[in-house]
C-alpha cells in the first residue's frame, strides 16, 4: 500500500523553524520530523511513499537524494572520482516518490495531483507534522473490515487552556489544567479506497468538502485511537516532542 504524505504547506504558525526550511523537515532529536513519520509507518510494513511537495521543497528532495551521506558515517577522496566510501549502512528499505504539488495548493488537490502514482489500490494517507503510536496494520484492518471509501483516526486531544467549570452566576466550581478533550478530533491518519478520488475538488481542502460529502453518503468510518497523538504546530509544540525524545520517553518510537 502507498502512503501519501502531505508536505506542502507553509506551517506559518511556526514561523521560527519555518522561514528556513518546510514543516517536515524541522528536526526532532537531530531527524526531520517527516522521518519519524515514515519510520512509523514503516515499522508495520508500509515503505511506499508519495510525498506531496510544495514550500521549500528542494529541502526534502536534497535530504532524500543525499539520504546515505546525510545519515552515515562515510571517507571520501576528494582527489577521486570514486564514490564516497560509507562506514555504515541505515536500514530503511524505502520507495520515496517526490512529487510538486504546488505552494498554495489545498490539500483535497494535491491529493488528486497524486492520482497517477497510487495506482487502483487502497492508501494511507498522513500530515507531515504528527506523530503518534497508532498501531497502523490495526488501522488498516480495521478500514478493510468496513468496505467503507474512507477511514479517519479520531483522538482526544489535550487541552492547551484550563477546563472551568462555572454556574450561571460566574462561581467556579472546577478548574484543571492540560485535561483530555472528551471529544475526538482527526488525527490525520487516513485509510481511503481509490473511489475517494471521484470526491476530490481541485479547489478545495481535504477535510472540507470531500469528508464532507463522504459522510453525508454514509461512507466515512472512525478508528478509535486512544493512546498517544501530537502534532507539532508551534514551537511549544516542537519543545514538547524534542524534551520527549531527548528524555527516551518518545511514545511514538515502536522501532
Amino acid at each position: 500500500m502507498k502512503v501519501v504524505i502531505f508536505c506542502g504547506g507553509k506551517g506559518t504558525r511556526l514561523r521560527e523553524e519555518t522561514e528556513y526550511k518546510p514543516k517536515p523537515m524541522v528536526e526532532v532529536g537531530g531527524r526531520p520530523i517527516l522521518w519519524h513519520i515514515m519510520k512509523h509507518y514503516a515499522s508495520y510494513g508500509f515503505n511506499d511513499f508519495v510525498l506531496c511537495l510544495g514550500y521549500k521543497q528542494e529541502y526534502i528532495r536534497q535530504y532524500f537524494l543525499n539520504y546515505e551521506y546525510m545519515n552515515n558515517d562515510f571517507t571520501i577522496h576528494l582527489n577521486s572520482k570514486e564514490k564516497a566510501l560509507l562506514h555504515n549502512q541505515h536500514a530503511e528499505d524505502w520507495t520515496v516518490s517526490m512529487i510538486d504539488t504546488g505552494v498554495e495548493t489545498p490539500k483535497g488537490k494535491r491529493l488528486k495531483m497524486v492520482e497517477p502514482f497510487i495506482g487502483k489500490e487502497d492508501f494511507l494517507v498522513t500530515y507531515g507534522d504528527g506523530v503518534a503510536d497508532i498501531d497502523l496494520k490495526a488501522l488498516n484492518a480495521f478500514h478493510r473490515a468496513h468496505k467503507k471509501i474512507a477511514t479517519f483516526t479520531g483522538v482526544h486531544p489535550v487541552s492547551r487552556f484550563a477546563m472551568v467549570n462555572a454556574d450561571e452566576k460566574g462561581k467556579v466550581k472546577s478548574w484543571k489544567e492540560k485535561q483530555q478533550i472528551k471529544e475526538y478530533v482527526n488525527a490525520g491518519f487516513f485509510v481511503f479506497k481509490n473511489d475517494v478520488f471521484k470526491y476530490l475538488n481541485k479547489s478545495e481542502e481535504l477535510e472540507e468538502g470531500p469528508m464532507e460529502k463522504l459522510t453525508a453518503v454514509q461512507e466515512v468510518m472512525m478508528f478509535r485511537h486512544e493512546g498517544f497523538w501530537q502534532c507539532m504546530d508551534t514551537m511549544r509544540d516542537h519543545q514538547l516532542l524534542e524534551g520527549m525524545w531527548n528524555s527516551k520517553k518518545a511514545p511514538w518510537k515502536i522501532w
